[in-house]
């Protein structure tokens, strides 16, 4: 698992849960701890098509984002998750954790 020590800064997540007659739904907002890259870059979205994402956040492997979540950085700014991959080789000896990009 990744070591908590790298996971210095918190965000906010609101797990998105699907449509509704009103619109997205949303879970009550949790905090979490994370590592937090403000970098542009692209990357593929659900669909495969490429989109820009402007920040990568790192969290503990059992932190549920899913795509379409809310997320809110230690910066206050508030993004949509494009992607949400769960990184985990056991046996190999690297940090088990969970990559997330942010429009």
């Amino acid at each position: 698992m990744i070591p908590g020590w790298l996971l210095m800064q918190t965000v906010t997540i609101q797990a998105y849960l699907g449509d509704s007659a009103y619109g997205p739904q949303y879970a009550a907002p949790v905090t979490a701890r994370a590592r937090v890259e403000e970098q542009i870059r692209t990357v593929r979205d659900e669909r495969g098509e490429e989109v820009t994402a402007s920040t990568t956040v790192y969290l503990f492997p059992d932190q549920a984002c899913p795509p379409e979540s809310l997320v809110t950085t230690p910066s206050g700014r508030t993004a949509s998750v494009i992607t949400s991959a769960l990184h985990s080789a056991p046996g190999l000896g690297t940090p088990d954790h969970r990559e997330v990009t942010l429009t």
